[in-house]
């Protein structure tokens, strides 16, 4: 896979975590995380995984390929939105405790993600 469709799905995956307010104290989720992105295409790539950090409920990338924003609530639903260029991929589900999992969709690409906090 080129580094143009992992750093897509890269962002694609990110955008699948967290949500929370900004004024959110430190939670429970806060930490570097791993997470696995996979799409049942051929053309959108499979398999790339990326390292994000959440501090105080709020998501960030740590690469500079892509960047992540989004939020993980107290009882840890997340949302994330991922880019990378003129892409972008959005991502929702559930962190719970070191792991966690859910859906992206990008403009032409869909799947799902896993998390494990290191």
């Amino acid at each position: 896979m080129n580094y143009f469709r992992k750093a897509i799905l890269i962002t694609i995956l990110v955008t699948a975590l967290p949500v929370v307010p900004a004024s959110a104290a430190t939670t429970s989720f806060d930490g570097a995380w791993n997470v696995r992105i996979a799409s049942s295409s051929e053309s959108c790539g499979n398999g790339a995984t990326v390292s994000i950090g959440i501090s105080n409920g709020q998501v960030a990338s740590s690469g500079a390929a892509m960047s992540a924003s989004g939020r993980v609530a107290d009882a840890g639903s997340i949302s994330v939105t991922l880019s990378s260029g003129i892409k972008r991929a959005v991502g929702f589900g559930r962190l719970t405790g070191t792991s966690g999992s859910g859906t992206w969709k990008g403009t032409l690409c869909s799947g799902t993600w896993t998390a494990e906090k290191l």
